[in-house]
């Protein structure tokens, strides 16, 4: 399987499984995975982040392969903007939950 077949299989689902199992050194169902295992599932979720994720996060693969650092600065004007252009959050009184 080539890199463009592997992506074109990669659903969401599939990138947060990997990227957990990558996190945790397990699988969903707790079996502990492999040397093998662990460095397979990295390349893929690095892969699908440089190719396919559009994410704000901290730290990522940018499409070139190059690691995506963003400051505090950048995260928090990204955090404005995004909550400038969403609705405001819902509010509740402690009885009405």
């Amino acid at each position: 399987m080539n890199v463009e077949q592997l992506l074109a299989a990669m659903t969401p689902d599939v990138y947060e499984r990997l990227r957990q199992a990558v996190e945790t050194g397990k699988w969903p169902d707790g079996k502990v995975l492999s040397d093998e295992q662990k460095e397979n599932c990295l390349q893929a979720v690095l892969l699908y982040q440089a190719k396919i994720a559009q994410t704000n996060e901290h730290m990522t693969v940018g499409e070139t392969g190059e690691i995506i650092h963003k400051s505090k600065s950048e995260l928090r004007r990204e955090l404005r903007e995004s909550q400038s252009n969403e609705q405001s959050i819902a509010r509740f009184k402690q009885d009405d939950i």
